[in-house]
């Protein structure tokens, strides 16, 4: 069993920044291909990032030179760097863990609750 907590969520203006944490807990961390995902108003969930145990990343085009995924095995902790953010980056954010590298959610097993990440023009 692994349990997600997210935190770093807020309110920014376009063309600021902002770092998503989650931490894990459990000790097999390690192992499993951490992703993040984003859900805006009557839009499916999406993948945005993700990274797997040996560090191979894979981003949305959306994101892409904007964002950046990372993760520190010592701290159980994967974390979401945004960059130069704009309004349709809005969205309540997620982390997720699954066995194998997947971008569909139904592929990852655990989830945080969620974090919302609001974007003014």
């Amino acid at each position: 069993q692994v349990q997600l907590v997210e935190s770093g969520g807020g309110l920014v203006q376009a063309g600021g920044s902002l770092r998503l944490s989650c931490t894990a807990s459990g000790r097999t961390f390690s192992r499993y291909v951490m992703g993040w995902f984003r859900q805006a108003p009557g839009k499916q969930r999406e993948l945005v990032a993700r990274i797997t145990s040996g560090g191979s990343t894979n981003y949305a085009d959306s994101v892409k030179a904007r964002f950046a995924i990372s993760r520190d095995s010592a701290k159980n902790t994967v974390y979401l760097q945004m960059n130069s953010l704009k309004p349709e980056d809005t969205a309540v954010y997620y982390c997720a863990a699954s066995s194998i590298v997947e971008t569909m959610p139904r592929f990852y097993d655990y989830w945080g609750q969620g974090t919302q990440v609001t974007v003014s023009s």
